[in-house]
């Protein structure tokens, strides 16, 4: 069950992530569902999949076996379709290595720009686990632009803006952002249950 903070008036949700990035915007979705997001301390194990669904499932099975209480595991990808969808699965590791820079200098005389970001959210309680995800189209810039944001976000043009992601702030970004699309799902489907309604 989710414990409820009456101080707060609001139900809390253990997050497990370092990225205090993610955690805000996630927070900032879940601010109109009254649900207040605590960090785990807890690892995030990740297994190397091509498929971030299993990634994320695997990491908030494991890191639930742990802390034995509700919590949430977002795991995100881009995948560049004239790179065959890469670094997609592989996306925090290659920037980590290669970086933005990396990314571009593949991407020199290429002009399909087209790429995806994908966000797989998954809580896990006592009863099992539910998988919510969020997809967001859009291009690769020529250039970094912006400071904000993290990872890829100054090269991720969404569509219907001219804006990268780091060119908006988190209300902004909210609004295209796959992360946001998956964490409004998760919201909805965990206050319309009876006994979690505040």
């Amino acid at each position: 069950m989710l414990e409820k903070e009456e101080q707060f008036g609001k139900v809390s949700i253990c997050i497990v992530s370092h990225n205090e990035g993610k955690i805000k915007e996630i927070q900032a979705v879940l601010n109109d569902f009254n649900i207040k997001l605590k960090k785990c301390n807890v690892e995030k194990i990740e297994i190397q999949d091509n498929d971030i669904d299993k990634i994320a499932i695997f990491a908030a099975l494991n890191a639930y076996q742990i802390i034995k209480e509700p919590l949430l595991v977002d795991d995100s990808a881009l995948y560049i379709r004239s790179l065959n969808n890469f670094p997609g699965a592989y996306t925090s590791f290659v920037f980590q290595t290669i970086g933005i820079k990396g990314i571009l200098k593949l991407m020199e005389g290429v002009n399909d720009r087209y790429a995806i970001f994908k966000t797989s959210l998954v809580y896990v309680d006592e009863k099992g686990y539910k998988l919510f995800n969020g997809i967001v189209e859009g291009n690769i810039a020529f250039e970094p632009r912006g400071n904000q944001g993290f990872g890829f976000d100054p090269i991720f043009i969404p569509l219907n803006s001219n804006k990268t992601f780091s060119e908006m702030d988190i209300e902004e970004k909210n609004k295209y952002s796959h992360r946001s699309m998956a964490t409004y799902k998760f919201a909805k489907w965990i206050t319309s249950k009876s006994e979690l309604q505040v």
